[in-house]
């Protein structure tokens, strides 16, 4: 921090009183900038040294002026060297408010997450999805509903964010607001974002979350079997509704694509691959990342099916998707008619494609992974479960390899 700091004391001429009595001033330059202040001290300019910057003399008014002058000397440097301890870049501005005792006006939480959210509003859908706003909105009101509930305040300087905050916005969380688990940390996770933006404009000294733990629990996800599969897809509706959403739905269970992914899906998305079959082509909108997956015959007979469809032939899109809410109400039908006792919900064929239809039938994680547009093995592990069935085959097969062997030893004897 190559900060240079200079005090001049200097009487100003200008502002002599009738008597020619002129004030004392101080002024700091730091790095060409500088700001001045009276010393509240005032003297005869005969009796001014402009060379030495002091009173002339030993006499007492001399003495106490020159006292005066070196305590406020002393006062500048303390000034200093607590903005560099504090590795605090040192300005003509914040050093005039440390050093005359100038407050900041209180940092107020609310509108600093509020202007994160209007961030975040404007950069939807090319930066973030829809879905993320709104958990950043019902986090917000969460934090107000809280500052209602603990303090009786609708806002708060961020200064008095400490661990015992943080602490008590988990118990209102999951006592109030009755949030399971993982629900209560993600909402947790959400308002850290904002403490961390108040740590990078340096408007926090210490981080309030430095000895918070937490850790989300294991959640297990429901997946369609091969039976269920093939019940719901040979299911003949009458009604055209459920009809579509069950092609929809069951095309996302041979692509492990989500409903959003699906929606989105236009024909120049189909291309041929490595294999010289078709592959879709697309980035998931959550994370951004490319997905590519060959196309199996079933999700390829739907996309045939509904090529003349006249929703997708308006809107240029492969299959014609309804809003997310009717997808999943009409799920529900569906399982009704079909007799599976499983709340199914659209992303269920994505972990149905991770599970039944992809690891169980040998395909190994790594390329599940890379079909699913995730970015880590771990995530496709929350997807993917090993069956019973995967394992008793792959079992077998070391089993059968064994007894070969054995055989082989026998013959040899």
């Amino acid at each position: 921090m190559n900060t240079t700091v200079s005090v001049l004391f200097y009487i100003k001429r200008s502002k002599a009183n009738a008597d020619g009595i002129c004030p004392i001033y101080t002024r700091v330059t730091i790095n060409s900038k500088r700001f001045e202040f009276s010393c509240n001290k005032f003297i005869n300019p005969s009796k001014w040294s402009a060379e030495g910057t002091k009173a002339k003399g030993n006499s007492e008014e001399a003495r106490t002026i020159n006292s005066h002058l070196d305590f406020l000397k002393s006062k500048i440097y303390d000034a200093e060297k607590n903005l560099v301890k504090k590795d605090i870049e040192i300005t003509s501005e914040n050093f005039k408010n440390k050093l005359l005792g100038i407050t900041d006006r209180p940092r107020l939480l609310i509108p600093i997450f509020q202007d994160h959210n209007d961030k975040v509003k404007s950069l939807v859908p090319k930066e973030f999805a829809p879905g993320t706003l709104e958990r950043y909105e019902t986090s917000l009101k969460h934090t107000k509903a809280f500052l209602q509930w603990k303090y009786s305040v609708s806002d708060i300087d961020i200064k008095k964010i400490d661990y015992a905050f943080i602490m008590e916005y988990e118990y209102y969380l999951r006592s109030v607001r009755k949030c399971a688990n993982n629900t209560a940390i993600k909402y947790i996770k959400n308002f850290s974002k904002i403490i961390k933006i108040c740590l990078s404009n340096g408007w926090l000294d210490k981080d309030p979350f430095v000895n918070y733990k937490c850790k989300l629990r294991e959640v297990e996800r429901d997946f369609l079997t091969q039976e269920e599969i093939n019940t719901i897809y040979a299911k003949k509706f009458v009604i055209n509704r459920l009809d579509q959403v069950r092609d929809i739905f069951i095309f996302s269970c041979f692509t492990g694509l989500a409903y959003i992914d699906v929606k989105q899906l236009v024909l120049a998305n189909i291309s041929i691959g490595i294999d010289g079959n078709k592959w879709i082509y697309t980035h998931r909108q959550k994370t951004d990342t490319a997905s590519r997956i060959p196309l199996l015959e079933i999700p390829s007979d739907i996309i045939n099916k509904y090529a003349d469809h006249p929703q997708c032939v308006y809107d240029k899109k492969l299959l014609p998707v309804t809003s997310n809410q009717k997808v999943n109400a009409y799920l529900k039908e569906i399982a009704d008619v079909c007799g599976i006792k499983k709340e199914l919900t659209f992303h269920i064929a994505r972990h149905t494609f991770a599970t039944t239809v992809t690891l169980t039938n040998g395909v190994p994680i790594e390329s599940v992974s890379k079909m699913l547009g995730h970015k880590s093995i771990r995530t496709t592990q929350h997807y993917a479960k090993i069956l019973d069935k995967k394992v008793s085959d792959d079992m077998t097969a070391l089993r059968d390899k064994f007894a070969s062997q054995g055989s082989k030893k026998e013959q040899a004897i």
